[in-house]
């Protein structure tokens, strides 16, 4: 059929099991050719075709509600609810979100883009419904990566007590974005193993009903026997005990065994988990056999090889970079210990890991258990790398406040993806890590202008024994900077002047230096002398430094790849406040007050005018107005 004429899934509903297996090629190879174009999350989407195509036949959305936990598997309910027109816009500004996104459609209930969400915000719509007296079903979809996350089990905890109708869908892949690991996925690996348990439970409850009651006796042999077989056939019948009716393990490229435990689930009364098993990557052979994540999302690729599109000769990705630098020095140290939340290939800590087994821990999608997990290493005198996404750290924010700043323990944070990241939008933006961070006592923050710099700064962070110190860098790669062969250190709280100039001073770091030296010399050649300085510190930022900034009366601008409210623009505003002799003008460029959607990073930064042009102006603005050099 022609998916880019669905409007609505009711068209779902007159179709049978054999239009619906040619329906599932078909969005397979719609998948597979605009991906190669736009990239995305192929892998989980490739392996929901026939569940999400289930659902939305069984049930029927917006009325029921489809929450999908993380929502990087959701590309098959947008075909289904109309939005396949749009999918050559996927990712791109302005386009065609790659999450659920509720301004997008009646469809999407719920806006998802960071793991373990789903089964807690269900618990919230159920309860509204109750309230309300409506009738729906509510079905959170969640991953086995995601159901390891402890807000994910504190919910199930809840709804199984509540005894709330409810159907929550285990999609159970085997992998998140990278293997999963915990005992939680060991206990899922028996489920898999385990046969279909509801049927068998069924029949022998009939049977024993079946039995003269004859005394106690028998009733308590025929309950035993009974919780015996659970035992017997669900390995820790671990969700049976959380207070859920377990279904499955079920095919979940089968229509016909998904409709009939479907059914069974409608017909259940109080909160139901079915199992379903999907293939990662089904239906594209480089994608199905991915064992490592790297087909979790991708850019561009070619569909006949399935080689990704790269340019050729790239500098290092920063990620790379850190985590090498990590492992070289893990070589020298054998206190220095790694820990990831589920992150080992996107951190790029295949190479650490490999050589270093025994002091590489992936934890799963816990970034909070990951933060606490390194102040405990580190006040046994252990030196741990948290190698952590900046948008991921927002889940560990009490972790850092409580157990590792308050303690003053030496953890070395590797901020990965500070700054705008581009197509995976709002809910992956790093711009709010400075914010969170700068104001708590003991930590330090700081940020590299380059890959040569950056291996420095991570030399710095391990052999620092002052406390926290965290460090922030870039999605993609570096510059392409010579690298020095010795690593050095970098006296903490020291900045460097890049430029000198007697009109103005810019102050940023990271990302936005080369576009403040590009700034700076096309101010030149309109008669403004402009300092430029790598206030690569955050915090502590350079006092000396700054109180003769202040006795120059030079105005000053500060730039910042991050949200303005607490940032780095508002440290230096504070600290003039205290410094009462200064009398320079203090202006500031940065992210703001307000959540950055989707597209590519250089026209959503022109959108928020961080650009070149825009820093010129800005510097003019602030400088006074003076002769014309002779």
């Amino acid at each position: 059929m022609d998916l880019l004429s669905i409007k609505d899934p009711f068209f779902l509903k007159d179709m049978n099991n054999e239009e619906l297996e040619q329906l599932s090629q078909e969005i397979r190879k719609f998948l597979i050719e605009k991906l190669a174009a736009t990239g995305g999350h192929i892998g989980p989407n490739l392996g929901v075709v026939e569940l999400s195509i289930a659902l939305h036949k069984e049930f029927n959305s917006p009325q029921d509600k489809i929450l999908w936990d993380v929502g990087h598997q959701s590309y098959v309910h947008k075909i289904l609810t109309g939005r396949a027109c749009d999918f050559d816009t996927l990712r791109k500004y302005k386009g065609l979100c790659g999450f659920p996104k509720r301004n997008e459609s009646e469809h999407d209930v719920w806006e998802t883009g960071h793991s373990s969400t789903s089964l807690s915000a269900a618990m919230g719509m159920a309860i509204a419904r109750d309230l309300k007296k409506e009738k729906s079903f509510i079905l959170p979809v969640i991953g086995d990566g995601a159901l390891t996350g402890g807000m994910a089990l504190e919910a199930l905890n809840h709804i199984g007590s509540a005894k709330k109708d409810m159907i929550v869908i285990l999609n159970d892949n085997e992998m998140s974005i990278a293997p999963n690991v915990g005992a939680l996925h060991s206990i899922l690996g028996r489920l898999r193993t385990a046969g279909k348990y509801n049927w068998v439970k069924d029949e022998l409850e009939y049977l024993l009903k079946k039995i003269p009651a004859v005394g106690g006796k028998v009733a308590a042999t025929a309950e035993r026997i009974k919780d015996s077989l659970k035992y017997l056939l669900v390995s820790g019948i671990f969700f049976e005990e959380l207070g859920f009716t377990y279904l499955g393990p079920v095919d979940g490229h089968n229509y016909e065994e998904l409709f009939e435990n479907i059914r069974y689930a409608k017909k259940t009364q109080g909160p139901v988990l079915l199992h379903v098993i999907t293939k990662k990557g089904k239906g594209y052979n480089p994608a199905e056999s991915d064992t490592v994540g790297t087909w979790h999302g991708t850019g561009p690729y070619k569909i006949e090889t399935g080689a990704f599109v790269k340019p050729v000769n790239e500098p290092p990705a920063w990620s790379k970079l850190v985590s090498e630098t990590v492992r070289r020095l893990a070589r020298e140290d054998e206190r220095i210990v790694a820990i990831t939340p589920a992150m080992p290939v996107g951190s790029k800590l295949e190479g650490f890991a490999s050589e270093f087994p025994e002091r590489m821990y992936d934890v799963g999608i816990a970034e909070q258990h990951a933060a606490t997990t390194a102040a405990g290493l580190a006040t046994q005198n252990m030196k741990p790398f948290l190698a952590i996404y900046s948008t991921f750290l927002q889940r560990a924010y009490d972790q850092v406040v409580h157990d590792i700043c308050r303690m003053n323990l030496n953890v070395f944070i590797g901020i990965d993806r500070a700054g705008l990241v581009g197509a995976d939008g709002e809910t992956h933006q790093g711009v709010f890590d400075i914010a969170f961070l700068r104001h708590l006592p003991n930590m330090v923050l700081m940020m590299p202008k380059d890959e040569n710099e950056g291996q420095h700064m991570v030399n710095t962070a391990m052999k620092y024994d002052g406390g926290p110190i965290a460090m922030r860098f870039p999605r993609g790669n570096g510059l392409g900077v010579n690298m020095d062969e010795e690593l050095k250190q970098i006296p903490i709280g020291s900045w460097e002047v890049l430029k000198e100039g007697t009109d103005a001073v810019i102050l940023t770091f990271g990302t936005t230096i080369p576009m403040a030296l590009k700034a700076a010399a096309i101010l030149e050649k309109q008669d403004y002398s402009v300092k430029v300085v790598n206030a690569r510190f955050i915090k502590p930022m350079d006092e000396s430094m700054l109180n003769s900034l202040f006795d120059s009366k030079l105005p000053i601008l500060t730039i910042e790849e991050a949200i303005l409210q607490g940032g780095f623009g508002s440290a230096v505003l504070e600290y003039a406040n205290n410094y009462r002799s200064y009398g320079s003008i203090i202006e500031r460029m940065g992210i703001p007050d307000e959540f950055i959607e989707h597209g590519n990073v250089d026209r959503l930064l022109e959108d928020i005018g961080l650009t070149v042009e825009g820093t010129v102006q800005r510097v003019i603005k602030i400088t006074p107005k003076k002769q014309k050099r002779a």
